[in-house]
């Protein structure tokens, strides 16, 4: 109860205030990882530095051979600054590398102060030069380490050990998301519920005390991360004096609000008032970003066609010398506002498959929903198998791209039979355009429950940006390569 959870609190504040001190938890992952970014940001500063003095100076710079000795030291305070050592911001992708971003700005903003308060001519080429090479070097080598990293996480190491507090069904809902998404580094070791027993679904994680536990549970099972779900035995003076008693301690506290599918670029935080107010932005369908996600599709598609073409040529005499039939498989599909349109692929079944589908209904992979899928299907041909595994059938989809049917982006096309079974929920799907790939096509692609794809399409209908665009691109290469879901 409230009342348990405020008296226990209020305990563990008491020992503070009296010098009592809490050992440190932070991961000794996280130490290692953040030891070896400061020394090779250092290095990637030093090469860079010295390689502008080689190029612009010929290696004798004067006064700029101090300005190399002392760029990596500027450079690892700038990023220190912008909080790029903090575990909460380590490998987190985009976030990170904005902080790099914003740490070189720093550097550029400082050196042009410097420059102007004291009147010291400075040399824009060795400038631009040494930023450049060092943030491309920093960047490359986050992007590598964060490879390895989530190789770890998902082996089960180098995670934070989270513990999850609140409601029981929050808590259930919310470890369930982060047991899922191993790479991401939340390995979830317990609950702690508002009355202390299991919840839905005991298998996602153990429940190891209620409410009152959390000073215990927090020693015992060596806690980083302290995340508050909504709960109604969970009041805001007992979560202000959490917040007291992990002050002395590394454990990270983070409170999830009651949003569910809800992305950070829609979600502001208000203060108002002395209240911690967020403000949920609405979905954007149409405006300006709208528009250059347009503009940069159809250029996309324009290039990739001209460049793909040699490709093009290759698998179609492929389809036809595997098969009898076209080279392409042309099927009505619904795009944007349920308007229909024709979808282009390369035919990776026999002819006459559409007419063989009734026979195998009963062999779908998926229980529930009106997606057809089964991993070994007879009417896919030798070729269409290489194909479909290696996702070279959806390229003429490209075409659609140029002509604004589709997005490089976007949630799956639907066919009209999947479409007439939509509920006014799922119908979402169709106020964007249909993409080429998507978040399902990164997350499992055939092997997702129908529940879990239209979770993921709504999820980017409702939260797109052009940067989300961007990383889903490079990570479809990896879904691609990797060819799991795809039959």
């Amino acid at each position: 109860s409230s009342a348990e959870f405020s008296d226990a609190s209020a305990e563990v504040f008491a020992d503070r205030t009296e010098g009592g001190s809490r050992p440190t938890t932070r991961p000794r992952w996280a130490s290692r990882y953040a030891r070896f970014l400061v020394l090779s940001d250092a290095v990637v500063a030093a090469l860079a530095a010295a390689t502008a003095l080689l190029l612009r100076f010929g290696g004798a710079g004067g006064t700029y051979a101090w300005v190399t000795v002392a760029f990596p030291a500027l450079w690892v305070l700038s990023l220190a600054l912008c909080r790029c050592y903090e575990p909460r911001f380590l490998a987190e992708g985009t976030e990170e590398f904005r902080r790099v971003v914003e740490a070189a700005v720093r550097v550029v903003a400082g050196l042009a102060l410097f420059a102007w308060a004291f009147d010291v001519p400075f040399s824009r080429g060795y400038a631009g030069l040494a930023l450049l090479a060092t943030v491309a070097g920093s960047l490359t080598v986050r992007a590598l380490a964060r490879l390895h990293l989530v190789r770890l996480r998902r082996a089960g190491r180098a995670s934070h050990r989270v513990l999850v507090v609140g409601g029981a069904r929050s808590a259930v809902e919310v470890a369930r998301g982060l047991v899922g998404t191993p790479g991401r580094g939340f390995k979830v070791v317990g609950l702690l519920t508002d009355d202390g027993i299991a919840a839905a679904d005991p298998a996602v994680a153990p429940v190891v005390g209620s409410l009152s536990d959390v000073h215990d549970a927090l020693a015992v099972h060596r806690i980083d991360t302290l995340l508050v779900v909504p709960s109604a035995g969970f009041e805001a003076r007992d979560l202000r004096r959490l917040s007291w008693e992990l002050e002395d301690s590394d454990v990270d506290l983070v409170v999830s609000p009651n949003l569910t599918d809800i992305a950070g670029p829609r979600i502001h935080l208000r203060p108002v008032a002395g209240l911690p107010l967020l403000h949920v932005d609405k979905p954007e369908f149409s405006g300006v970003r709208r528009l250059a996600k347009a503009a940069f599709d159809r250029v996309v598609a324009a290039l990739a066609l001209v460049v793909l073409l040699p490709v093009f040529v290759v698998v179609a005499a492929l389809v036809r010398l595997d098969s009898p039939g076209p080279a392409f498989f042309r099927q009505q599909r619904v795009g944007r506002g349920g308007s229909p349109f024709t979808l282009w692929k390369f035919r990776s079944m026999h002819v006459e498959a559409e007419h063989g589908l009734v026979d195998l209904l009963d062999q779908n992979v998926h229980d529930e929903g009106p997606l057809f899928k089964m991993r070994r299907d007879p009417r896919v041909t030798r070729v269409g198998r290489l194909l479909r595994r290696t996702s070279l059938d959806e390229l003429p989809q490209l075409v659609n791209v140029l002509r604004g049917e589709m997005s490089l982006v976007g949630p799956r096309p639907p066919l009209p039979r999947e479409v007439d079974q939509y509920g006014s929920h799922v119908r979402r799907r169709l106020l964007v355009r249909p993409g080429l790939t998507g978040v399902w096509q990164v997350s499992g692609r055939s092997d997702l429950s129908w529940e879990e794809s239209v979770r993921l399409d709504l999820h980017y209908v409702e939260n797109w940006t052009l940067w989300f665009d961007l990383s889903i691109l490079f990570r479809t290469v990896r879904a691609v390569t990797r060819a799991r879901g795809a039959y």
